[in-house]
């Protein structure tokens, strides 16, 4: 077979859920299992939430695999023009990596953490790889989903209006947000906790709220916000306020 008539491989974005190997759809374990090539994100120095959610497939097929360590995660604020220009430097690295496995012919799986359409890395390779390459996406449980679930009390109701925030953001426009939502997702909430309780505090949807940290993992915890008493939250923490609406 020539260059010319060989077969691009397929990139394929596999959401793996919130955290739990059971949680995986059939079409993503399918995959995984078939897979000759794997990629994923990590932070440097660390194995990778992805890859070791799905080791014990992993692990058993040895597919080859290519970790992609981001160069910064909080290291510098988000407002730094360097935080930007890094991560594009690195998703174009990692883009061209990629390409260059599908122009060989293989069929890459991008290991993706929740759902691949829902803040995740993987959606900056989609937008740069999409026109020139085939690529599809297996959509996965998102967090927030087994975040509410923990809870043990449904989400919304009737005609509530649910609104995810993220920790990062300016507080003004989270109190704005906050203003017309009958139920909140907040995520990416770390050291922005304090600000974010205080909110709550101020806006009188702090005792409606409940913090789950590693929903659907093993080390899974469930407080009330009123309950948690340090100054931030582990990186897996998703606070939740559930809609009160319309019911019969």
């Amino acid at each position: 077979m020539t260059d010319k008539t060989r077969r691009q491989g397929r990139i394929i974005g596999v959401g793996l859920g919130p955290g739990a190997i059971d949680l995986l759809s059939v079409r993503a374990d399918r995959l995984l299992r078939d897979a000759t090539h794997i990629a994923y994100f990590r932070k440097q120095g660390a194995a990778g939430r992805a890859r070791t959610l799905v080791a014990p497939i992993i692990d058993e097929t040895a597919p080859e695999e290519y970790a992609m360590e981001y160069p910064v995660t909080t290291e510098i604020p988000l407002s730094d023009p360097r935080y930007n220009q890094l991560l594009s430097e690195f998703y174009d690295s990692c883009t061209g990596h990629i390409a260059s496995l599908s122009n060989a012919g293989h069929d890459v799986i991008i290991l993706c953490e929740g759902d691949p359409f829902f803040y995740g890395s993987f959606m900056h390779l989609f937008t740069r790889l999409q026109a020139d390459y085939p690529v599809e996406v297996v959509p996965g449980i998102t967090g927030m989903s087994a975040a509410w679930t923990a809870t043990g009390l449904p989400m919304t109701w009737g005609d509530d209006v649910m609104t995810v925030l993220m920790g990062t953001m300016d507080i003004t426009k989270m109190r704005d947000a906050l203003a017309i939502a009958d139920a909140v997702v907040i995520m990416k909430i770390g050291r922005h906790f304090k600000k974010i309780a205080g909110l709550l505090e101020e806006t009188g949807l702090a005792s409606r709220a409940y913090i789950v940290c590693y929903a659907a993992m093993a080390d899974e915890t469930i407080y009330r916000l009123s309950d948690y008493s340090e100054d931030r939250l582990p990186y897996f923490s998703i606070i939740v306020i559930h809609g009160q609406g319309r019911r019969p």
